[in-house]
């Protein structure tokens, strides 16, 4: 079985501070013996699947998906089979994630995506701004992969798999041509992927300074969330109501910190290099799949309403 450039271990080494393992033990019912038996069962199940001809079996891959299910094996099992059914099919947005590749490295520089350096209550905080990202220089592939990129850079963490993430999206700067970017296939494509593929506990989802252009297409997205998310998704006319719900010591400088965003992009360029190699090394993994035949593309694409010839059959938009 290949390994995707990781060494199989059977022996897990916790990095957790006790604060986190209580949480891991409240919030996933994950302890040493559920976390080591669920750990041997996903792993057989790798080795039996018929399709996944390489995967990486290593526990911080695997837990990835396991702390998201809270330890339903079955349901992790699941995950992961559309976790690697997504990068195969779709390698332009999943595949070839090099930070040092021109235009990433460009996006990433601008400051559109970057991780802050103090957490809120124990989760990390991903912070975004629309306005960084040119969208008549760069595609929605562009932006889609900085988001994976970013997101598979910080995913084997514990810490971050147990504590889950915020997100903090600015939106002053968005413009018409950023909805221009995405074609209806494209919106298709990304929800089949987003939904129950990527392993992360969303905990929050914040946007400010919404524009007239955003509010439409941010609305519309949300209406395809289901009630969990939806719920933790919260929206603010300025920065100043952003402050009632998080706390702005740990925003950029920029927006009331005392961190300079020019550092923290600095900051993860050097975690970025530091995780390139095993980010590309992703790549090693390969599922077997026919796209007509496959059940569990048929499966993700009656979740969303969408039939054989790619159109929405239940989404509407004014």
């Amino acid at each position: 079985m290949g390994l995707g450039g990781h060494q199989e271990t059977d022996v897990y080494i916790s990095t957790l501070p006790e604060e986190e393992k209580k949480r891991a033990l409240d919030e996933l019912r994950e302890d040493d013996n559920v976390r080591e038996q669920s750990l041997q069962q996903i792993r057989e199940w790798i080795n039996k699947h018929p399709n996944i001809k390489k995967c990486r079996t290593d526990a911080p891959f695997l837990l990835r998906f396991l702390r998201t299910k809270k330890f339903s094996v079955p349901q992790a099992c699941e995950m992961l089979e559309r976790y690697l059914t997504i990068r195969q099919l779709y390698p332009q947005w999943f595949r070839n994630l090099d930070s040092e590749d021109k235009d990433l490295a460009e996006i990433i520089e601008a400051g559109y995506l970057v991780p802050l350096l103090d957490r809120e209550d124990g989760r990390l905080v991903l912070f975004s701004c629309a306005g960084k990202f040119d969208p008549h220089k760069y595609t929605s592939a562009h932006m889609v992969r900085v988001h994976s990129l970013v997101t598979e850079a910080l995913m084997d963490e514990e810490v971050n798999q147990i504590n889950g993430y915020t997100y903090i999206n600015d939106e002053s700067g968005f413009q018409m041509a950023h909805i221009s970017l995405w074609s209806l296939t494209d919106v298709r494509n990304i929800l089949r992927c987003i939904q129950n593929t990527t392993p992360m506990r969303h905990k929050a989802n914040h946007f400010l300074n919404i524009s007239s252009s955003a509010i439409r297409l941010i609305e519309f997205a949300v209406s395809l969330l289901n009630e969990k998310l939806k719920n933790r998704i919260f929206m603010y006319k300025s920065v100043d109501e952003l402050y009632q719900k998080v706390n702005k010591k740990i925003l950029p400088k920029e927006y009331g910190g005392s961190v300079p965003m020019s550092e923290l992009v600095q900051k993860f360029k050097v975690l970025l290099k530091d995780r390139r190699e095993a980010i590309l090394a992703l790549d090693d993994m390969y599922i077997e799949i026919d796209e007509k035949t496959c059940p569990l593309i048929s499966e993700m694409n009656e979740e969303l309403g969408i039939g054989l010839d790619g159109s929405f059959k239940r989404l509407t938009v004014d």
